[in-house]
């Protein structure tokens, strides 16, 4: 393991005012004061950016079918708290200018034909014909169906701008946040592919477990039927592979396109015993124990994971490279900030139901699902386990789960387990430098245990 000497000492100056860094700053030479950041609410420090997300998202979503356009645009014209973007753009802001490919990063962002530019973001990979047959928000890069199809002779290849010979050069110095803050394209873009994924998964979800409602609006399957939700949700993860082609990050495309993977994981490991016949599918667990650790692996594959690796996507993007610690912090907060916030939204199952989630008390039991609560009252009372057994399927069985998590201490031990997920996120900040955003990351942790819906 590289000492944090040998990571900090690898890190490259930039051009630009650099902020005290908070856990090395005891070892340097001191530093004029500098204010406190601010408590502010954390969306309103990347307001903008959220704003025009889904503005400028629904452009990649254009199908020539109005009702997959409709489908696909449906839960992205509802109200939602964007935590996954919110997440990604926040870790930018906290950690742009801390990564030794920064200035590399923001060249860039800014030279021509370098690729990070906003506008080179929507050039396809291959003439835009090719790669986006039609697209009817983007009319001026797809092909239509009404004529014959004729060759277009190639254009020559155009390569990279060479980068400033001055890159090579690695001044040794402490990280520091660039200022004033500079998002790049390329990581608003990440935000937008973030909610894709996360409303493609709902879609999916919401077929799957017969959800009624969503957001207090009427789901995706009630509205327009099950087969098209599956396939708005299958379209939209096109649409989003196709965008994240485009970031130019190995690291970055092999993350999140893993978190797909994951989804799907967790999904299968959720419906255990469902189809066991067809698909091989081992049996429900038997004791409580092997319960509890594929109730944790499948709340990291269908919840944390997108979070996690979205973080760290974030910061890759920002120039942090193999042997830096930020994408490690980004990574840790968010596999320890989702588990604590799908635990915490376990618990509200039991305590709210219908006034905060929109579905019924007790949603996840009437599934066939033993969430923590669940699981902490079957250590409590054995006569828990032949009920999780057998999915809560007969009459009677999801009150009387209801009834011995209300008699033991599950709904409080679920959210004592989710306050230690979220106070060693907590923690992890302390590894990066004072900023608004990191101040904003920890009112996050603070929330997430303290949220109603």
């Amino acid at each position: 393991m590289r000492r944090w000497s040998d990571v900090s000492s690898a890190v490259v100056r930039t051009r630009y005012k650099r902020r005290p860094y908070s856990v090395l700053a005891q070892k340097q030479a001191p530093l004029p004061e500098q204010p406190p950041p601010t408590r502010r609410d954390p969306a309103a420090i990347v307001a903008p950016e959220l704003a025009s997300l889904r503005t400028s998202l629904l452009s990649l979503l254009g199908s020539a079918h109005p009702g997959l356009d409709e489908i696909a645009k449906y839960y992205f014209l509802h109200p939602s708290k964007q935590m996954r973007p919110l997440l990604a753009l926040l870790f930018a802001r906290a950690t742009n200018g801390l990564g030794q490919h920064w200035r590399e990063k923001q060249w860039a962002a800014e030279c021509e034909g370098a690729g990070g530019r906003a506008e080179e973001l929507d050039w396809p990979l291959t003439r835009a014909d090719v790669l986006n047959d039609w697209n009817p928000s983007m009319p001026d890069s797809t092909a239509s169906f009404d004529a014959v199809f004729s060759l277009v002779p190639p254009q020559p290849r155009v390569d990279r701008p060479p980068l400033p010979a001055s890159f090579a050069l690695t001044p040794s110095g402490i990280p520091a946040l660039v200022s004033p803050f500079l998002l790049l394209p390329t990581q608003r873009r990440l935000a937008q592919i973030l909610e894709m994924i996360h409303v493609a998964s709902l879609l999916h979800d919401d077929v799957i477990d017969t959800s009624a409602l969503r957001r207090g609006v009427p789901s995706a399957p009630a509205a327009f039927g099950n087969k098209l939700s599956v396939l708005g949700g299958d379209f939209l993860l096109g649409r989003a592979s196709t965008a994240l082609s485009r970031l130019g990050d190995f690291e970055v495309v092999e993350l999140v396109a893993s978190v797909i993977g994951n989804l799907v994981e967790g999904e299968i490991l959720q419906m255990k015993d469902v189809y066991t016949p067809e698909l091989g599918i081992i049996a429900t667990p038997t004791a409580s124990k092997e319960a509890w650790s594929v109730y944790l692996k499948k709340t990291y594959l269908k919840t944390a994971s997108l979070m996690a690796k979205g973080c760290r996507a974030s910061v890759i993007l920002g120039g942090c490279s193999q042997g830096e610690v930020w994408k490690e912090v980004a990574y840790a907060f968010g596999r320890n900030f989702g588990l604590a916030f799908q635990l915490v939204d376990d618990v509200l199952d039991y305590e709210a139901g219908e006034a905060t989630l929109g579905k019924p008390g007790g949603a996840d039991l009437r599934l066939g699902l033993a969430t923590g609560p669940a699981l902490y009252a079957w250590e409590e009372h054995p006569e828990m386990g032949p009920l999780i057994l057998r999915k809560f399927e007969r009459e009677g069985d999801v009150e009387l789960a209801r009834d011995l998590v209300r008699r033991s201490s599950g709904v409080l031990r679920t959210r004592e387990l989710a306050r230690a997920h979220s106070e060693k996120a907590r923690e992890l900040l302390q590894l990066l430098p004072d900023s608004d955003a990191k101040v904003s990351l920890e009112i996050l942790t603070e929330r997430v245990i303290t949220r109603s819906s």
